[in-house]
């Protein structure tokens, strides 16, 4: 049986996976900061799908976190075979209204956990040949968003050239960029999401189930969605400026 870990894992996205993954046989390790609500989750996918769940408490806006999940990902008796990388988070506010230690901590846990993560777990698939990263980036990579669309635009360019960089390993890494996920992702920031259209929300499972299909695919971006497909390649040709002035307070207010 292979072992998935996952960053981010007992909630939205990241819940998702677990869900997915254990119910396709795969063993876990499951990475949060609430150890009581890892120790649930794991409990329960061990329950209803008996494979192994292992819990891994940490916090991936400090160091001591990140370099715990390093070790456990250059663990070469215990090897990962696939690495989601999810946790992340949102600040409510515009430029200059979010505190400098929360847009640090922001790129702390969106860019460099996803960098030293990634970077923990190839050298081992690749002396295997075989393994797979997935860096849960967002679709507002494609446009001016501040801090948040910024360091989501970096997972997106990074792992696109980690993947160039890796070809013929037998590796895959691929960025994921979904839109609006019905998740807790809003309430934790303390935005409200009431202003957001019902058209644009996404169900966390399909949007699993869709990101494995690329990435069996070899994609190195995947954008899993129609209306977000249709999105990302309108950004590529509107104005940077239009862009910016209808992104900037979708959803951060």
């Amino acid at each position: 049986m292979t072992t998935a870990l996952i960053t981010g894992a007992t909630a939205g996205i990241g819940a998702a996976f677990a869900r997915r993954l254990a119910a396709d046989g795969h063993n876990l390790v499951l990475v949060a900061r609430d150890e009581k609500r890892l120790n649930e989750q794991a409990t329960e996918l061990h329950d209803r799908h008996g494979v192994e769940a292992e819990v891994l408490r940490a916090d991936l806006a400090e160091d001591e976190g990140i370099r715990a999940v390093e070790a456990r990902l250059s663990d070469r008796t215990q090897p990962v075979d696939l690495l989601v990388n999810n946790a992340g988070f949102g600040n409510k506010g515009v430029f200059l209204e979010v505190t400098m230690a929360d847009e640090l901590r922001m790129l702390k846990v969106h860019c460099e956990a996803v960098l030293r993560l990634t970077s923990a777990a190839v050298p081992g698939m690749r002396e295997r040949r075989r393994g797979g990263v997935v860096n849960v980036a967002s679709v507002a990579a494609f446009v001016p968003r501040g801090t948040y669309g910024a360091s989501k635009a970096w997972v997106v360019q990074f792992t696109q050239g980690a993947a160039k960089d890796l070809e013929g390993s037998g590796l895959r890494l691929m960025a994921l960029c979904p839109g609006f996920v019905r998740t807790e992702f809003h309430e934790r920031a303390g935005m409200p999401a009431e202003n957001i259209p019902s058209w644009l929300w996404l169900d966390a499972d399909k949007l699993v189930t869709s990101a494995l299909k690329d990435l069996a695919r070899g994609k190195t971006v995947s954008v899993p969605d129609p209306r977000y497909k249709a999105f990302s390649g309108l950004a590529k040709l509107a104005p940077r400026g239009a862009l910016g002035r209808a992104s900037s307070g979708t959803g951060r207010r």
